[in-house]
């Protein structure tokens, strides 16, 4: 009764009621409409190939099919999904509901024998993992021609087409990406993402132990190259400046007062004063030193007066020995002659080895210590007292500049 104008689907059933031995129907091409209002049907119980192809049916066409039912043909409808309250057919065998508008494959909650089920061409975008679970006696499904989309969720789809031991029929070719576009055209077999891309626990977990890895080599850094020191004596830098400008914007023009600003340990102050300042500022061609015992301001900070000491003196002589490394304010010192010999572009520190200092006992901030030591840019105090004549001209020939 193909490519009639049959409307009525109630109408047709109880047409075939009386139809004792009426196996196979073929209604397709109709214009046939159930809503679920309509009146109940009654088929012919012998039926059991029942074909309602390219017709006008929706969902409720389940609520109006024969029970004994084995083959039903739906393909080419508006059947959006397959109710899971309808009548159970357990006949039924072969299910085709291609060309629909189904978003996803249908349980076989009320098809217990089902074998073969086509849900080719719909909309289906990620079909259910657990359908194979769902529906053991399934031998073979054709879901190929659906717009997949190719994402985390489809994973689990390709991997039971792995499990299922070849029941999609069709694959690889009919199952092809569709969404999103940088993926358009391939084929689901050549579609992979990491375990890590799609599971959000394990990627959250990665994430969180990564950041803190991160922030414990970041700190570990941070105190081995005593990062955080640096950042302080940075900023009481620029803060000592910034007042001296409110203070004395006149004076912004340092004037040179000083030879040589002296940094040394306490513990090396004998040599200093019995050693150093007598023969630098003793005869002829005298050196002006600037010594923190004498030269240093007070009421000022000890950084401040530090800062202005070295800013004010031509060159920083720096007295080096092993306690000069443990000295909190000798790296003060310097870290600020430092800055000024980058600032300045000049080279304004004299380094004098007063003893050997073992390169391991040099905390790591020394960097620029370390590194003026290796090229062995430094005067070494002589044992010998016959070298000693020839230590301090050298020494005064380094610092020799007429001051103002």
């Amino acid at each position: 009764l193909q490519r009639n104008k049959f409307e009525s689907l109630p109408k047709v059933s109880f047409m075939t009621s009386h139809m004792k031995s009426l196996k196979y129907l073929d209604m397709s091409n109709n214009l046939l409409r159930h809503d679920a209002a309509d009146a109940q049907c009654r088929w012919a119980e012998s039926l059991t190939e029942l074909d309602l192809s390219s017709n006008q049916l929706t969902d409720a066409v389940f609520e109006c099919l024969p029970v004994n039912i084995k083959k039903l043909y739906l393909q080419n409808n508006q059947i959006t999904s397959v109710p899971k309250e309808m009548a159970e057919l357990k006949s039924l065998e072969v299910l085709n509901l291609a060309s629909n508008r189904l978003s996803d494959l249908p349980g076989c909650g009320g098809f217990t024998y089902l074998e073969f089920l086509n849900v080719e061409m719909n909309s289906i975008l990620t079909p259910s993992a657990d359908f194979f679970q769902s529906c053991p006696r399934v031998r073979e499904l054709q879901a190929g021609r659906n717009p997949f989309k190719c994402s985390c969720e489809l994973q689990d789809f390709i991997r039971l087409e792995r499990q299922s031991g070849g029941k999609l029929s069709g694959w690889p070719a009919a199952y092809v990406c569709e969404y999103p576009e940088d993926l358009q055209g391939t084929q689901l077999k050549d579609f992979h993402l990491t375990e890590l891309a799609c599971n959000t626990v394990l990627l959250l977990v990665t994430a969180l132990l990564l950041t803190l890895v991160l922030v414990a080599v970041v700190a570990f850094l941070c105190i081995y190259l005593d990062v955080p020191w640096y950042v302080r004596m940075t900023w009481q830098w620029t803060q000592t400046k910034r007042r001296a400008w409110h203070n004395h914007p006149e004076e912004q023009e340092t004037i040179l007062q000083f030879h040589a600003f002296i940094s040394y340990s306490e513990r090396d102050s004998l040599w200093v004063k019995n050693e150093l300042i007598p023969n630098l500022e003793k005869g002829e061609g005298c050196v002006q030193l600037c010594q923190h015992e004498r030269n240093f301001v007070p009421g000022k900070s000890i950084v401040e007066n530090i800062i202005n000491c070295i800013e004010k003196s031509y060159k920083s002589i720096f007295v080096l020995s092993p306690n000069f490394v443990q000295s909190e304010w000798c790296h003060y010192e310097l870290y600020f002659a430092h800055h000024k010999l980058f600032s300045g572009n000049s080279n304004s520190l004299i380094l004098i080895l007063l003893e050997p200092i073992p390169p391991y006992i040099i905390p790591a901030r020394y960097h620029k210590l370390k590194a003026l030591m290796a090229k062995r840019t430094y005067l070494e105090w002589p044992k010998e007292k016959s070298k000693r004549a020839l230590f301090w001209a050298n020494l005064r020939a380094a610092i020799s500049i007429n001051l103002p």
